[in-house]
């Protein structure tokens, strides 16, 4: 008989904390027990600047879930999308001479890019540790190629890595909530995971989300998260552009673009109709022009973004990498996707896919397997314990 124990998540954005409770049942299959988010506080600019306020707000809510599950949780996992992330991708290699390559050296090609990694990176944590490529005899292979002979063997790895103080700051508001920070996972992990468990054969994709305030770009190559850069803008730059050259308030602006009929051919050769001028002197102002600034934003988006990206050269070169676009605000989908297509198509040989709003909604589940089973290309280093000699000779004969 299975043992009650559902997971709490804890996941921190850009807006809100969200709280949310998972379980496996007997035939293995998780769910969602409860879900809710409150408003953030207590973070601003990527980083805790009021300790006890979020100690208090987090063990407020905590207190209900408890009573609501009827369960003490003991830890937590926590969802982080927010906070001063780093990615760094590095090589280590070792050669055979044409020898067999075998466990040991994986471990040791391993630790020892961590240790140099940690020693660099003096203020930081690793929070993920990814296998993106391995060459033997400069032949790439897709998975490790332990076992067989060859000269030369090298293996790419990318670290993920967080701010000591941060991860600190977390552990102690935990700490303070009576509970264990089991893991921290980062969302754009979990939901790029996500999208290859969904997609057969997606394994190399460069994501792009456009939200309200600011943008971020990622690249996943075999499976491997192996970029990530961020961006202080987003889609309200359109509206706010709009609205400055057409002289239509942002509030009228955005009561026309939900309520205007899209599908009609005639739609751009039109006037804005006075209704939406309301307390504003009526003007005539071209409908089309308001696609005009739109598409001249979006494709200095699109080339900030990608296209004129320095830091997307090397991975764009690649063979069969897949541009997958998410525009989180509404309003960015329903007035302007289709000039987001046009523009990407006219800049770039990649065909731009939409993923819609709703895909990433119940990552917890995703999270859960994760941390419970583990990802494909993630790897672990081994850490090799110091010994004396009365313990190893126990462990020659017990072990």
């Amino acid at each position: 008989m299975k043992i009650y124990s559902p997971t709490l998540f804890i996941e921190i954005n850009n807006y809100d904390f969200i709280f949310a409770v998972v379980d496996i049942s007997e035939s293995h299959f998780i769910k969602i027990l409860y879900k809710n988010s409150v408003p953030i506080e207590g973070v601003k600019g990527n980083t805790i600047t009021d300790h006890n306020l979020i100690v208090n707000l987090f063990k407020k809510n905590i207190y209900y879930i408890e009573q609501k599950m009827n369960f003490i949780f003991k830890e937590a996992i926590v969802i982080l999308n927010n906070f001063d992330f780093s990615l760094i991708n590095c090589s280590g290699y070792k050669k055979l001479n044409g020898s067999q390559l075998v466990k040991e050296n994986i471990t040791y090609l391993l630790n020892s890019l961590k240790s140099k990694i940690t020693e660099v990176e003096e203020d930081k944590t690793i929070l993920h540790i990814f296998n993106s490529n391995f060459l033997l005899d400069q032949k790439y292979t897709e998975n490790l190629p332990i076992g067989l002979f060859g000269n030369f063997y090298s293996q790419e790895l990318t670290f993920y890595l967080i701010k000591k103080n941060d991860r600190k700051n977390l552990e102690n508001i935990f700490n303070k909530c009576n509970l264990k920070l089991n893991k921290i996972v980062v969302k754009n992990f979990i939901e790029g995971t996500k999208l290859i468990n969904n997609n057969k054969n997606l394994n190399n994709f460069l994501k792009i989300e456009i939200n309200k305030h600011n943008s971020q770009v990622i690249f996943f190559e075999n499976s491997a998260l192996k970029f990530k850069q961020d961006f202080k803008f987003g889609s309200d730059l359109i509206i706010q552009d709009i609205s400055k050259v057409i002289g239509l308030s942002i509030e009228n602006l955005k009561d026309f673009l939900f309520n205007s009929n899209f599908l009609n051919k005639n739609f751009i050769e039109e006037n804005i109709e006075k209704v939406y001028f309301k307390d504003q002197q009526f003007r005539k102002i071209k409908k089309k022009l308001i696609f005009e600034i739109a598409d001249a934003r979006i494709e200095e988006f699109l080339e900030i973004l990608v296209t004129k990206n320095i830091n997307l050269k090397s991975f764009l070169k690649k063979k069969d990498v897949n541009i997958l676009i998410k525009l989180a605000e509404e309003l960015n989908t329903k007035c302007f996707k289709e000039s987001y297509k046009k523009i990407f198509s006219n800049k770039s040989q990649f065909k731009l896919n939409f993923l819609e709003k709703n895909t990433f909604d119940d990552i917890y589940v995703d999270a859960k397997n994760i941390v419970q089973y583990g990802w494909k290309t993630e790897a672990v280093p081994i850490v090799h314990e110091n010994k004396s000699f009365i313990s190893r000779f126990f462990n020659l004969f017990f072990n």
